[in-house]
């Protein structure tokens, strides 16, 4: 049911998007598919102004601000989940369908639509009304209990779960019953819930558990920071750095270019090891700079990295070679992702208007 014209740049060019305005990772969701070329309807709160552009998972939308509370605003929205390829909303259980906008509904009014649930919890299950954030979520998966130091674990910020586990894994959801819809007619329902994508994320390491190549706890493992070919140095000048040097070839080039003795070394298998060998990685480490170090160790496969500052990344040699990130409406920001040869993503352009409502209908009524 895509439209015949095309309204962005990128794969995803003419593919029509309605999005009910949330928090995290509904609208991260939408941004990816924005940046690759679909056409975004943000339906917003009425009293809310078009986002700022430094609300940047806003990106690239048109914005439709709705009173929801009123039975034509729930009729325009229907009438564009007629015209859309997918939906997108991110609330609790039920508000939808409180609202005259479930699934049922839209469904109804388009049966080739795909119908995109992002909840912490899921759509089912005991917790399903429960309020809740990334933290709760990931904590549920497994995935929390092994992060961080072994005294604590530490939230990842809300990578893991809200974009990791949530927006990715709605983004793949939505495009496979999108392919399954354009060949079948049929559209269905995509419930993706947080814990279960955090959970999906950790299946590797589950993986590892179950052939007994994991430990149960914290800084133990050779990813999590127990390993001291893997894990996190400071520099003399109070900068740190970054090495995962796992290959034996990459960990004898590491340990000769830090100017240790790759014999004393000897296996990094053996766990026993760790922790003293981690404390020579980090005097030594502390003997110059973490400019220094780069200049030393980035020419050669060290498995080594700066550890940069939210300020200092878009200005690294290597995201500015390959154009990482960007500066659009004045904001520095990630750069869409990922890198297509032929139908290459961009930052759609903001549309707004006196007439949004009239603009989105004619925009979308090409069917």
């Amino acid at each position: 049911m895509t439209g015949a014209a095309a309204t962005g740049r990128g794969p995803l060019a003419g593919v029509r998007v309605l999005e009910f305005a949330g928090l995290g990772p509904a609208p991260f969701c939408a941004m990816l598919l924005s940046d690759l070329g679909a056409d975004v309807v943000m339906v917003d709160r009425r009293d809310r102004p078009a986002p700022a552009p430094d609300a940047v998972t806003h990106r690239g939308r048109r914005h439709l601000p709705l009173d929801l509370k009123n039975a034509a605003a729930i009729e325009a929205c229907l009438m564009l989940a007629e015209r859309a390829d997918i939906l997108i909303e991110g609330f609790r259980p039920g508000v939808m369908e409180r609202l005259g906008l479930g699934p049922e509904v839209a469904l109804a009014r388009n049966p080739a639509l795909v119908y995109g649930r992002m909840t912490g919890w899921g759509q089912s299950g005991p917790l399903a009304d429960r309020a809740g954030h990334d933290i709760n979520y990931i904590a549920i998966s497994g995935a929390l209990h092994a992060i961080g130091p072994a005294g604590k674990p530490v939230p990842p910020l809300n990578l893991v779960g809200d974009f990791g586990g949530g927006a990715l894994y709605l983004a793949v959801g939505l495009l496979a019953a999108h392919r399954h819809a354009s060949v079948s007619g049929t559209g269905q329902v995509v419930d993706c819930a947080i814990s279960d994508g955090t959970a999906s994320l950790m299946a590797m390491l589950y993986g590892y558990r179950a052939g007994g190549r994991w430990k149960d706890r914290r800084e133990a493992n050779r990813l999590d920071g127990g390993a001291h070919f893997y894990d996190s140095y400071c520099c003399a000048d109070g900068k740190w750095v970054a090495v995962g040097a796992i290959e034996p070839q990459f960990y004898r080039e590491l340990i000769t270019r830090l100017g240790l003795d790759p014999d004393e070394f000897g296996d990094a298998a053996d766990p026993s090891r760790w922790p003293a060998l981690k404390q020579k990685i980090g005097a030594q480490l502390l003997t110059k700079s973490r400019d220094e170090w780069c200049r030393l160790l980035e020419p050669f496969d060290t498995c080594f990295a700066p550890i940069l500052s939210m300020d200092e990344a878009p200005h690294y040699h290597h995201n500015q070679a390959r154009g990482t990130f960007v500066e659009h409406d004045g904001v520095i920001q990630p750069a869409p992702a990922p890198r297509f040869s032929q139908t290459p993503g961009a930052i759609q352009p903001g549309r707004s208007s006196e007439h949004p409502l009239q603009d989105c209908l004619s925009a979308w009524a090409d069917l």
